[in-house]
């Protein structure tokens, strides 16, 4: 029969697709038959885990916000409907080709047949090959309502102390709401939050390092997460006996000694109260002295004060001292100047007595000493004018509920929320919906006045409670009501304010968190890092290093009505606090269980402070009465070199928060050039002058100096050389009173908290 051209073809194209129909059935079938891939693939339960532990859609990869080379997914595969657009009908189909799923750029460029910006992601032999082609070559199949939902992602073994070198295999199996499970080990994304002590391959393999300390390792799998601790002690065993003889002044003693105990962390050094070995010695009056000094109030003892404390010879002279400093004026500065990094925004944002307003606020409140809980409320449900109720003035600065929470779940909760405005959390279990869930407990903050008008922002404004105010969810566009993190949140009604429900939550009894991060956060300023490291980072996948420590410290703080003075006494007056910051060989590697003091760089306003008592010449600031300290100041604006080179927060950063704590080669040059610290060395009217023109002897000259500069009298190898130089025929008194004193203040003793 004659058959024409068009009739021609459409009898090639039939052939041909009942070619490409028996090549899929075949195909099918033989997946069927392998146990490794499932027998029809779908994209949620299959392909998805495939992208997210190849980092195909991470945030450095085609998961970042505007996707990369044209290819965009969602960040670890929150948004499925977005990714299964991209993936099937972007770049105009070429992504996928069922007919041909070999030639499909979703998998020539992961196996590197095409170029691929981010190199071969996946092994053409390999199982995850094999899954993908499969589900392009069945349809492209996405779940259905009947299809079961993944509940639980487990870890096996169950976990257990590592010997140093050991390696371990861990196997995640995930458990569908239909009761079925899978082996999902290599398709699950790994960290170690120590990798030192414990680290973990791609593929679920453990090894420990040589660093005795703990480990906990995160299992992550389509949005849940799981987590391993282990722990791995120095392969010498201590006896529990001698941990049982180290002096104790406190539960904090106890607490630590036991989990040094499980590490076999060694004492090194003998203390005077016992012949045995102790964490590090404690530190003698002087380091001790000169420490407590600088964590209670921020400021060095005068040499009289340094005198009289050496020289008093009362068993309970340590815990008067602190008394004392706790009562100080300073101690509210200093503690305030702390709080500001926090809270403090830009002046040229929200304006210049704003500013002022809210730091007038924050000291009043150390002042008064304030129960943490009340200052905490007094600040999240602030009203009135930025220019009579400074608290107000975080609301003048963060204008949208989502900034708000971002601010406040951080810093009250220790939850850092901001990655869930966008995405779920990676490392967390919260969504979106609970970001801006808790954000609509701010969704009624209105606002009368002046606004923001940069960089000049001078005018007043008034915060209040709107009658109306709603937060919506960003893609469902639905109204949230306000809800909390956990627990319950009670029905509210037109009048109440939901920042007050809000509050009430936050410092609730039973909240987990709220005391846990404000006793992390004191803990990390007087010990040199927090028991959770970042201090406002409490998750699951990053464990306090001594949980038990961390509760203890809540529920003291709690059962002491949030009094910051009380858990700070309770603190210095602990064995662990007078360690000595000298490592030993067997802790030299540790640095989060407390086995020694870990040391502090002093901060920026400290450190200008101590230089002025030290030459006896004050610092002079812009916007200040004369005589100020720089821990008075109000406002990162005021102009000086020595405190933006020592790291004090960048005004023009949002928010100006971030303090850089790290030593640098700017600071050490600075202390040894500047011509304003030279000036005040050789001031007429300063220490050195006055000493040298003084009749004390030059072994009282160097006792002062010392003193002054590191709270101790100096030691008699460090006196006889530097006496020796005073009497030298025709030595120059004044010029060797200055050299000594700039040679002590360019010392690691002094610019460190030891």
């Amino acid at each position: 029969m004659h058959r024409t051209g068009q009739q021609s073809s459409l009898i090639v194209f039939s052939l041909f697709c009942a070619a490409a129909f028996t090549f899929t059935a075949v195909q099918s079938r033989c997946f069927a038959a392998d146990s490794a891939s499932p027998v029809s693939p779908k994209f949620e339960l299959d392909i998805q885990p495939i992208l997210t532990a190849r980092g195909c859609n991470a945030g450095a990869c085609h998961g970042k916000a505007r996707g990369q080379n044209g290819f965009a997914l969602s960040l670890l595969g929150f948004d499925a409907d977005m990714d299964f657009e991209a993936i099937v009908t972007g770049s105009r189909g070429r992504r996928v080709v069922p007919a041909s799923p070999a030639t499909s750029l979703l998998l020539m460029k992961a196996t590197g047949k095409l170029p691929h910006g981010g190199g071969v992601r996946i092994d053409e032999t390999g199982d995850d090959y094999r899954l993908l082609s499969h589900w392009i070559s069945s349809g492209l199949a996405r779940t259905s309502p009947t299809d079961p939902v993944l509940k639980t992602v487990e870890i096996s073994p169950a976990p257990y102390t590592m010997a140093a070198g050991q390696a371990e295999s861990l196997h995640v199996t995930a458990t569908y709401s239909d009761g079925t499970q899978r082996d999902v080990t290599n398709t699950c994304a790994y960290q170690s939050n120590e990798p030192a002590v414990v680290a973990v391959a791609v593929d679920g393999t453990l090894r420990a390092g040589d660093l005795p300390g703990e480990a906990t390792i995160m299992a992550r799998y389509m949005g849940m997460i799981s987590t391993w601790s282990t722990a791995v002690p120095r392969p010498n065993p201590v006896p529990a006996s001698f941990y049982e003889q180290l002096p104790r002044s406190n539960f904090i003693d106890e607490l630590v000694y036991r989990k040094l105990a499980s590490l076999n962390i060694e004492p090194s050094l003998p203390i005077a109260l016992s012949e045995i070995s102790a964490p590090s010695d404690p530190s003698n009056d002087a380091h001790y002295l000169r420490r407590v000094y600088l964590d209670a109030i921020g400021r060095l003892p005068t040499p009289n004060e340094a005198r009289v404390f050496l020289g008093d010879q009362a068993a309970d002279k340590r815990g008067r001292l602190v008394d004392a400093l706790l009562d100080r004026p300073e101690y509210a500065d200093f503690w305030s100047n702390k709080w500001a990094d926090l809270l403090r925004p830009n002046p040229y944002r929200v304006g210049i007595k704003a500013t002022l307003s809210l730091d007038g606020w924050i000291r009043n409140a150390f002042r008064k000493n304030v129960p943490y809980d009340q200052f905490v409320t007094g600040l999240v449900t602030a009203q009135g004018s930025t220019w009579r109720n400074g608290a107000v003035t975080i609301f003048r600065d963060r204008r949208e509920p989502e900034e708000i929470v971002t601010m406040v779940s951080q810093l009250f909760l220790g939850v850092r929320l901001e990655c869930a405005k966008c995405h779920q959390h990676p490392f967390e279990v919260y969504s979106q919906r609970d970001f801006y869930s808790l954000a609509a407990y701010f969704g009624r903050v209105g606002y009368k006045g002046a606004g923001l008008s940069p960089p000049i922002s001078g005018g007043e404004e008034i915060i209040h409670l709107k009658d109306k105010g709603e937060v919506r969810h960003p893609l469902t566009k639905e109204v949230l009501r306000p809800k909390p993190l956990i627990g319950t949140s009670p029905e509210l009604s037109d009048e109440q304010d939901p920042r007050a429900a809000f509050a009430s939550w936050l410092t609730a009894a039973d909240n987990p968190y709220f005391a846990k991060i404000a006793v992390n956060r004191i803990w990390a300023d007087l010990m040199g890092i927090g028991i959770v490291d970042p201090v406002d980072d409490l998750r699951a996948t990053n464990p306090p290093s001594n949980p038990e420590l961390l509760d203890a410290l809540a529920e003291y703080y709690r059962s002491v009505g949030y009094d910051s003075k009380k858990l700070l006494k309770a603190i210095f007056a602990s064995h662990v606090y007078s360690l000595s910051s000298a490592p030993n060989s067997t802790n030299v590697g540790d640095y989060r269980n407390f086995s020694r003091h870990y040391r502090k760089r002093l901060r920026a306003e400290v450190l200008a402070d101590a230089l002025a008592d030290i030459t006896e010449k004050q610092d002079t600031f812009a916007a200040l009465p004369p005589g100020s300290r720089a821990m008075e100041l109000w406002t990162h604006r005021v102009e000086s070199e020595m405190l933006d080179t020592f790291g004090r927060p960048d005004a023009n950063q949002d928010p100006p928060c971030e303090r850089t704590p790290e030593a640098t080669m700017t600071q050490a040059l600075h202390l040894m050039n500047s011509p304003v610290i030279q000036g005040r060395l050789a001031a007429d009217g300063g220490r050195a002058h006055n000493l040298s023109q003084s009749p004390l002897t030059s072994a009282a000259i160097i006792d002062d100096l010392y003193l002054a500069t590191f709270s101790r009298f100096p030691t008699a190898s460090e006196a006889s050389v530097l006496v020796a130089e005073f009497e030298k025929p025709g030595a120059d008194r004044r010029r060797l009173t200055e050299d000594v004193l700039w040679s002590l203040l360019n010392s690691a003793e002094f610019l460190y908290v030891d």
